[in-house]
C-alpha cells in the first residue's frame, strides 16, 4: 500500500480540511484530493464524506486511519534503523510490554540501566496480563513482550528468558508457612486468584490439573486482578495464594508474608520473550534483549 496516499488521508482526518492537509504537507490541495480519491478507488470504499462544511471519516475511514496510525509509525521507525549505522550510539524507540510478573521482578531496573547506557534510546513499557501483551505483540503495536506463560498463539514466537519460582504466600503465622501442604489441605483454605490471564494463574491451573484437581474444586472465594492486589489481601490475612516468589523476596524478608509449598505441584515457570513471527526485530530492540540476557543468565 502506498504510505503517500495513507499519510495525506490521515492529515485530512486530522484536521478535517483537505486545504489544511495539504498547508501540514507542504503541498497543494488537489494533490492530496488526487492521493485520497487513489486510495479510495483502490479499497472500492468511500473513505471521507465531504458533503459538510467539515471532512468527516466513513465507517471505514475510520477502521483505516487506525491502521494507518499503526503502518506509519512502523515506517517512520524501519527508516530509522535503516538509517542508523551499525557502529556508534543508539537511539530510537523500544516499545514492548510485560505481563504484571515480570515486571514487578527485573524488567524496569532492566530498562532503567539499559536507557542509562543508550542515553539516545526512548523507552515505553506498558504492563498488562500475560494475554493483552500476546495479543498486542501479535498485532504488531509491541516489539516484544516479557510474559510469565508461553501457550502457543498464532503470529507470536517465544523464546526463553529466565526462570522464576511460583510458591504459595500466605500470612504470618499461617498453618501452611514454612511447610509442604498436600492438594486435600488446599482445598480447605480459603484461596485468592489473580484474574484470568495472569501468567502466574494460568501455571498453577496447568500444574493442578496434571494432579486431576481443577480450581472450582477449591474455595476460590476471591479474584482480585493481578499481582499487587493479591499480595495485599495476604498480608492482610484474608487468605492464601500463589504469586512469583521473585516478586514477594521484599515480603518474605520482612516477614509480612510467608511462603509454602504445595505437594506434588510443580510451579516454576519460565519467564518468555514474545515477538511477532516474521518480524525482524529493530537494532534498538537485539541490544536490549543481549543487555538483558547477560544480566538475567
Amino acid at each position: 500500500m502506498d504510505t503517500r496516499q495513507l499519510t495525506a488521508f490521515c492529515a485530512v482526518v486530522e484536521r478535517r480540511s483537505f486545504s489544511l492537509a495539504a498547508e501540514r504537507l507542504g503541498v497543494t490541495q488537489p494533490a492530496v484530493s488526487l492521493q485520497v480519491r487513489s486510495l479510495e478507488k483502490r479499497l472500492g470504499t468511500q473513505l471521507l464524506d465531504r458533503s459538510g462544511r467539515r471532512v468527516e471519516p466513513t465507517e471505514a475511514g475510520w477502521r483505516l486511519y487506525r491502521g494507518s496510525q499503526r503502518l506509519l509509525a512502523l515506517e517512520d521507525q524501519l527508516v530509522a534503523d535503516v538509517a542508523a549505522t551499525t557502529e556508534g550510539a543508539l537511539s530510537g524507540d523500544l516499545v514492548l510490554g510485560a505481563s504484571t510478573g515480570p515486571a514487578a521482578i527485573a524488567v524496569p531496573l532492566l530498562l532503567c540501566e539499559f536507557q542509562r547506557d543508550n542515553p539516545d534510546v526512548r523507552v515505553f513499557l506498558t504492563v498488562s496480563d500475560t494475554h493483552t501483551v500476546v495479543e498486542r505483540v501479535a498485532a504488531r503495536e509491541l516489539e516484544l513482550g516479557i510474559v510469565g506463560a508461553s501457550r502457543r498463539y498464532r503470529g507470536v514466537r517465544f523464546e526463553p528468558f529466565f526462570s522464576d519460582e511460583v510458591i504459595l504466600a500466605c500470612p504470618p503465622g499461617h498453618r501452611f508457612a514454612g511447610r509442604a501442604v498436600t492438594l486435600d489441605e488446599l482445598r480447605q483454605e480459603r484461596l485468592i486468584l489473580m484474574q484470568e490471564g495472569a501468567g502466574v494463574r494460568q501455571i498453577v491451573e496447568d500444574g493442578l490439573r496434571r494432579s486431576g484437581v481443577r480450581l472450582r474444586d477449591l474455595d476460590v472465594r476471591l479474584e482480585l486482578g493481578l499481582q499487587e492486589s493479591v499480595r495485599h489481601a495476604v498480608e492482610a490475612g484474608f487468605g492464601v495464594t500463589f504469586i512469583s516468589r521473585t516478586a514477594v523476596e521484599s515480603e518474605l524478608a520482612a516477614g509480612t508474608l510467608e511462603e509454602a509449598r504445595v505437594e506434588g505441584l510443580e510451579a516454576s515457570r519460565e519467564i518468555s520473550l514474545a515477538s511477532a513471527a516474521g518480524r525482524a526485530r529493530t537494532r534498538v530492540a537485539d541490544a536490549f534483549v543481549d543487555f538483558a540476557r547477560e544480566r538475567v543468565s
